[in-house]
């Protein structure tokens, strides 16, 4: 199950309003010209950070993915981790949130990892998948500790196509063996648009160049929250 259409409609408009989704002329590191750019690293509000946190959550409990500790690749998927782990603590579920270390430390507490421990069954939260290296940095990370990757659950699917037919998610979750689920997809972004649009021929000639965009570059936007 994904989340319901109202709450990611509400979703979407919370990271507009945070400055994590922006609209204009962006370069990605494909070096493709994209109307649109997510950087959840804006949302620092105490208030966001915690609706956020709800949202992973509820994504988490909708799937009934078997888990043992919520973690966050270093540094983006940190507060996420926190965030998410203490929103599953209102829900009745008490899980512990780890993180890993940039620099492995040889003095102190030492190793890898801060926080609850990663030999069990894991679930990763992060922001967007381009290219996908911190994400696959951390699941090494984890497997190489003993642990087991139970899924991931980033905040917004670009449905981008990376090699031959596969999006970034997908070929993703077919290396690592695990679902990749997301908050919302970039058809919930084009809707929040023409919602907002009415008259304003601004906000419509925004959703007609994303709709261009995911024409040129990206897979029909299906279903992507239940993968």
């Amino acid at each position: 199950m994904s989340l319901k259409t109202a709450d990611r409609q509400a979703l979407v408009a919370l990271l507009v309003e945070a400055g994590v989704l922006r609209f204009g002329e962006f370069t990605l590191k494909s070096g493709r010209q994209s109307p649109y750019f997510f950087n959840l690293g804006a949302l620092h509000g105490g208030a966001a950070i915690q609706q956020l946190g709800e949202a992973y959550a509820a994504r988490i409990e909708a799937a009934g993915l078997d888990y043992d500790v919520v973690f966050g690749p270093a540094y983006k998927g940190i507060p996420i981790a926190v965030a998410t782990a203490e929103a599953l603590a209102r829900l009745g579920r008490d899980t512990a949130w780890a993180f890993n270390r940039k620099e492995i430390k040889a003095h102190g507490e030492g190793g890898a990892f801060v926080g609850g421990d990663v030999t069990g069954r894991v679930v990763l939260v992060d922001d967007v998948l381009t290219a996908g290296t911190a994400i696959r940095e951390a699941v090494g990370l984890i497997r190489a500790a003993g642990g087991s990757i139970a899924g991931v659950v980033i905040a917004l699917d670009r449905r981008e196509l990376a090699d031959g037919d596969a999006t970034a998610v997908e070929a993703l979750a077919a290396e690592i063996g695990a679902p990749v689920l997301s908050l919302l997809g970039l058809e919930d972004v084009i809707e929040y648009l023409d919602a907002a649009a009415g008259g304003d021929n601004h906000q419509a000639e925004l959703s007609a160049r994303i709709r261009e965009y995911r024409q040129r570059y990206c897979a029909p936007d299906g279903d992507v929250r239940t993968l």
